[in-house]
């Protein structure tokens, strides 16, 4: 998300940096393409308007104008005008939704159909019961789709997370009491809501939920909006939330959403926050919206901390002690580079890395001019996988017939295998060189000391 709108800003700031002073003329002229930039992105035209004409205000000040460094000034001024933008006044709860209210904590999901709803539903649920140790309930309240009910008992089992039994012509307001009643019988901690949802809004959709608002007292009403359906998405939160009263919005597929106007729109101009974006398929592919660090990413600042939470997330931490132990000691084998393979595609591959890199924008696009295909870390596995355990603790056994035999075995070419083989040494040399500088000599002298062995 924000892809286009990251490239285009920061050719502006790029340009502001280099100046050495900066005159109103000068500020006028960059939020002229800030301006055009937002637009293209998407951004409501009322939001844009204030959105610049906030930043204009601060950056024609004369702490900016006589400034040392007034490009960072200005780009400083804009993120922090973007962080508020996005909702950085409203404190960010933990667990990226409201759960201070007595068990059973309902939260009711609505929005229209194929917007993402039941498919969120269940991974919050896997969100809370992972993260906040919580004991939750789902129930499907959507009987007019067909197999609606059915698609979340399914997820329900995949997230190993318990769902209202099905009961075949109960009606939704029948539901919603027999869920509450579970919920309180069985002690759970949180009861999801997945209601019906439509092509379009209209008076019975919402009528429902009202509905089963009354019945249910949700302590969060949450809309699941599709970002990829970009100001419709905007004026459909408008809709929900002047109909039912919102309290937070669910944004899914960010990660197909190059754009992201949706997202910058939808706080301004709804009054509510975002609350969770959905980045992939994946059951735990959901993310709190923290708008500190959404306004980084967008000004290629990157996410550092938002990177380390990743890591630590998907980390095994046994495989990650074994191997540094083994890095200490200046050992690293075939093994040890294919789990780290297998951690970089958990973290969303390299463009997942990347992007929460700081600085990183223009190295994204040399990369993507170059058409690197993330499949080559797929592949990379399959080789290794395809070799005895023998010949990944020994790659100097790895002779012309062993390779051929290797490359058949995974699908890839002799050459795939030499390209990897060669990387491998390469990683093995820095990892030796590591192990006899030792621990305590590496902390003294730095990557620089390494890199001066090179």
């Amino acid at each position: 998300m924000f892809e286009s709108l990251t490239g285009k800003l920061g050719e502006v700031f790029d340009r502001l940096r280099k100046r050495g002073a900066l005159s109103e003329a000068d500020v006028d002229a960059a939020l002229r393409e800030v301006r055009v930039a937002l637009l293209e992105a998407d951004v409501a035209l009322s939001v844009v308007k204030d959105f610049t004409g906030r930043v204009r205000l601060a950056a024609v000040g004369q702490d900016v104008i006589r400034s040392v460094t007034p490009g960072q000034m200005v780009v400083k001024i804009v993120h922090d005008q973007l962080v508020e933008l996005l909702g950085g006044g409203q404190p960010v709860d933990e667990a990226g939704i409201n759960l201070r209210a007595a068990a059973p904590v309902v939260v009711l999901m609505v929005g229209l159909q194929g917007s993402g709803k039941t498919t969120t539903t269940a991974k919050i649920a896997l969100r809370l019961k992972t993260r906040e140790r919580k004991k939750v309930l789902m129930a499907s309240l959507d009987t007019r789709r067909p197999a609606a009910q059915e698609q979340l008992a399914v997820l329900g089992t995949q997230v190993d997370v318990a769902t209202l039994p099905i009961v075949v012509g109960e009606q939704p307001e029948a539901i919603a009491r027999r869920a509450l009643e579970t919920a309180r019988r069985e002690g759970c901690d949180v009861l999801l809501l997945d209601t019906a949802g439509r092509l379009h809004i209209d008076d019975e959709l919402m009528a429902e939920a009202r509905a089963i608002g009354a019945i249910a007292a949700p302590t969060e009403t949450l809309l699941v909006v599709d970002a990829m359906t970009g100001q419709d998405a905007v004026n459909l939160a408008r809709a929900f939330n002047e109909q039912l009263g919102v309290t937070g919005i669910v944004m899914t597929r960010v990660d197909g959403d190059a754009r992201g106007g949706a997202a910058l729109s939808m706080r301004a101009v709804t009054g509510r926050p975002i609350k969770l974006i959905g980045t992939g398929e994946k059951p735990d592919a959901l993310e709190i919206f923290q708008p500190d660090r959404i306004a980084s990413r967008i000004l290629g600042m990157g996410d550092i901390v938002g990177l380390v939470e990743r890591a630590a997330e998907t980390v095994e931490r046994d495989e990650a002690e074994k191997i540094a132990r083994k890095l200490q000691k200046g050992e690293f084998d075939l093994d040890d580079m294919a789990s780290q393979l297998r951690q970089i595609r958990r973290m969303g591959g390299l463009s997942g890395v990347m992007g929460m890199l700081p600085s990183i924008g223009q190295i994204k696009q040399k990369l993507a001019g170059a058409k690197v295909d993330e499949r080559v870390l797929r592949r990379q596995e399959a080789i290794i996988g395809s070799m005895t355990r023998i010949e990944r603790r020994n790659v100097k056994l790895l002779n012309a017939s062993r390779k051929r035999r290797i490359a058949g075995g995974s699908g890839t070419s002799v050459e795939d295998v030499n390209r990897l083989i060669k990387q491998y040494m390469e990683m093995s040399r820095i990892v030796k060189q590591v192990g006899r500088m030792g621990q305590k000599g590496l902390a003294r002298q730095g990557m620089a000391a390494l890199m001066r062995r090179h």
